[in-house]
């Protein structure tokens, strides 16, 4: 975990692959968690931390995640993210780059909860949500390309279904397609860059997440 924005009401992680943003029936200590635990000790606070999840993460995915520090930036933080006003853009590495080097994509998916997984139709179908994103290339290496995407919608797994559905399975992404694992189980999408208008001060915030260590990331994107 590593902080790349705080103040009074909000609180900006950037986590590894792996971590998980909530507790969930794995029994694995959460992200939040660690997030109190590092609130507590810098503030000095004796009782409880009030800290907020306004949004997650799939686990095997890194990069930033925002929590709200104060019960007045929850709600407001809560509304922003179901409205769309906060930016969010991603980066995705996948072995077989796009016909079109930049595009918006519409699909219908649908969510299956046992498999956690999502389906996408190219036309409405029973309980199937839009989805739209935009991508663009911004990056390659011999073997793979990276992908620059920024969601339209909010859907489950909607970037990995969506490259999916493209021909793009992401790195790593067994679950979409891709023909191999990544050594340390994560694939290789990176929440990468949020921008909305804070909740309370009304200032613009911009923050951007580091690269992945992996030497596969340095290399694609060294100049980005």
């Amino acid at each position: 975990m590593e902080v790349v924005y705080e103040d009074n009401h909000i609180i900006i992680v950037s986590k590894s692959a792996g971590e998980i943003v909530q507790g969930d029936k794995t029994g694995d200590a959460p992200l939040s968690d660690a997030v109190k635990d590092y609130l507590k000790e810098k503030y000095h606070k004796s009782g409880n931390v009030f800290l907020g999840v306004v949004h997650r993460l799939d686990r095997p995915v890194a990069g930033l995640v925002v929590f709200a520090r104060t019960s007045k930036a929850l709600p407001r933080l809560n509304a922003m993210f179901r409205e769309g006003q906060v930016h969010k853009t991603y980066w995705a590495i996948v072995q077989q780059p796009p016909q079109e080097p930049e595009g918006t994509l519409t699909d219908w998916l649908v969510r299956n909860e046992k498999q956690n997984k999502s389906y996408a139709y190219d036309h409405e179908v029973p309980n199937a949500k839009k989805a739209v994103l935009r991508y663009r290339v911004i990056g390659h290496t011999d073997r793979y390309t990276l992908l620059e995407v920024n969601l339209l919608t909010g859907r489950h797994h909607q970037i990995r279904c969506q490259l999916a559905r493209m021909g793009c399975p992401i790195k790593g992404d067994l679950k979409y397609g891709a023909r191999r694992s990544n050594a340390d189980g994560s694939i290789s999408l990176l929440a990468r860059h949020v921008e909305f208008i804070h909740p309370v001060s009304k200032a613009e915030i911009s923050v951007t997440a580091p690269l992945p260590a992996d030497s596969l990331w340095q290399a694609i994107a060294p100049e980005l």
